[in-house]
């Protein structure tokens, strides 16, 4: 039997939220947990997420709340090895940049198209950690 993949979307705005978590059980087979803030993410990392969807902001329910850059920067210190793919309205490369040198797998702008890329991520997270176990298996036997 095959596991599902575990998906942690993290995001303030409920709205978006569960719009994200809809389109993923209706195309997909995921465990899905979803969570409102950093705080509740990094409470729950012990479930073990096979990759993070996470929002870039996180301030809109508590202004004093983590950001997701932070949340980022936790959730790498726990594991570095959990692929976290970052999500912002603000369609800014100096966002990208960020996220990009906080070690997130990639950077995804809140838009019709999301869904389609994070998607596609998804698929290459895994092709990527495929190659990965290959050739360290390789590797092993040289």
């Amino acid at each position: 039997m095959k596991n599902k993949i575990k998906l942690f979307l993290v995001d303030d705005d409920a709205v978006f939220l569960k719009l994200l978590e809809i389109e993923f059980l209706q195309h997909a087979d995921f465990t899905i947990e979803t969570y409102p803030t950093g705080e509740n993410c990094l409470d729950n990392l012990s479930h073990n997420p096979d990759v993070i969807i996470l929002d870039y902001q996180l301030d809109g329910i508590d202004k004093n709340a983590m950001n997701g850059i932070q949340t980022l920067d936790k959730i790498k210190a726990y594991n570095p090895d959990i692929p976290v793919v970052m999500l912002s309205s603000q369609d800014k490369i100096e966002v990208a940049i960020d996220c990009m040198h906080h070690r997130a797998f990639d950077y995804v702008v809140k838009s019709e198209t999301a869904f389609i890329r994070l998607q596609k991520i998804i698929t290459t997270i895994f092709k990527y950690q495929k190659i990965e176990k290959e050739l360290k298996w390789y590797m092993e036997r040289m």
